[in-house]
């Protein structure tokens, strides 16, 4: 698979060509930026004039993906604000005392007043906990009738992806998909997991994906259109 940069008026995209391909795809990514996916035998004006095609839409999915990103606030660590944690949103309560810098009892996000300068931090931290042992349990929940044996699974940082595979069946996902709902975090495992069958989003892996998870189209909708609401953190 090889990728280059392709420029159609003043849209700028990714363009991957892949063998794997026989349909073209555009793909508008969580942080705004293109690609288009495409069999390496496809003509570059044939690619442009079906860009041109697309661009209504285009431009419709980047303007609404703005529209999202200044609508999302960014988190204050005051009393009474919501953090989500498995698609519910939990109201923050500053203590004087507690045995960790923060936890989650009786239904409230508790965070030690002290350590408010460290807020975002010690969320973050907590987020990654949580989602290393959440997501490690659907995963082995999956693994033997989807006929995998993944060889880890580790949670980061990973910027606009919510997940990705590594060297040795490694399976990395974002610390944020913690936040959303649970049927929502299951598409996101399920689809890395489906990606170490099939790299590529190539015909046989929507195939495979479906077999795993048949209702897969409406959970893949609900991420594309709801998975920037889970950014204000």
């Amino acid at each position: 698979m090889s990728n280059h940069t392709l420029i159609v008026e003043d849209l700028q995209l990714t363009l991957r060509r892949s063998t794997r391909r026989k349909t073209m795809q555009i793909t508008v990514e969580r942080d705004g930026t293109l690609t288009l996916c495409a069999p390496p035998e496809v003509d570059e004006q044939v690619l442009r004039h079906f860009v041109a095609e697309k661009s209504f839409w285009i431009y419709s999915r980047l303007a609404e993906k703005e529209r999202l990103q200044r609508a999302i606030p960014s988190k204050e660590y005051v009393d009474g604000e919501g953090f989500l944690y498995l698609g519910r949103s939990y109201r923050l309560k500053l203590v004087d005392e507690q045995d960790v810098p923060l936890k989650l009892s009786a239904g409230r996000f508790r965070l030690l007043r002290s350590e408010l300068p460290k807020a975002r931090e010690h969320f973050i931290r907590w987020y990654s906990e949580h989602a290393r042992n959440w997501l490690a349990l659907r995963v082995k929940s999956y693994q033997a009738r989807m006929d995998l044996a993944p060889g880890g699974v580790r949670v980061q940082d990973l910027g606009y992806r919510w997940g990705s595979c590594g060297k040795g069946a490694q399976l990395y996902f974002h610390w944020k998909t913690i936040l959303l709902p649970k049927h929502i975090a299951e598409y996101v495992v399920v689809h890395e997991m489906v990606h170490l069958h099939e790299p590529h989003h190539s015909p046989e892996f929507w195939l495979r994906l479906e077999r795993a998870m048949p209702d897969y189209a409406q959970r893949k909708a609900w991420l594309a259109e709801h998975g920037i609401e889970v950014e204000g953190i």
